[in-house]
């Protein structure tokens, strides 16, 4: 499982997170990867996500935009629906789940974010996309259909998934 970590506008967030010896002393065993929208962290299981996460709390509130977690190949989904899957288990996600958004990415920043039907697929939505280079489909809660929140941040996949740098 990975952890997508959307930095904000203006931050580097890897840089961010290794200048701090708290944060370095949370990661030592992770390795996180600096990508062009933030960075991507690989963990074991979704409980140990949730909990890196809540150890990374204070940056996340003030570096990141939003967290993802990759449920399967190329599909993300929000903080708040991994904490409702694995806590109150009122979630269970299957090969497709009707609450997603389409977040566009060009030159790994933010660019737009399109709620997407229940039926439809990534590819029906190019014309919203414009100018776009990466696209990734993130799930949500059906409260979250909205723009994301304002203290989390999106990025663009591979075909992998994960984010690829333009290097």
């Amino acid at each position: 499982m990975n952890i997508l970590l959307i930095q904000r506008d203006g931050v580097d967030l890897h840089h961010t997170l290794f200048a701090s010896e708290t944060s370095r002393m949370v990661l030592r065993f992770y390795h996180p990867k600096k990508k062009s929208c933030g960075v991507t962290i690989t963990v074991s299981t979704l409980g140990s996500a949730l909990s890196l996460i809540s150890e990374l709390r204070w940056y996340i509130r003030r570096y990141v935009r939003e967290s993802l977690f990759e449920v399967n190949a190329g599909i993300f989904c929000t903080h708040i629906l991994a904490q409702d899957v694995y806590y109150e288990r009122t979630a269970i996600l299957g090969t497709s789940w009707p609450f997603r958004r389409l977040y566009g990415f060009k030159n790994g920043k933010l660019i737009s974010t399109v709620v997407m039907s229940p039926c439809s697929t990534p590819e029906e939505y190019h014309q919203e996309y414009i100018g776009i280079d990466r696209t990734i489909e993130c799930w949500c809660t059906e409260d979250e259909l909205g723009e994301p929140e304002p203290e989390y941040e999106e990025t663009g996949v591979s075909g992998s998934g994960i984010p690829e740098d333009d290097d």
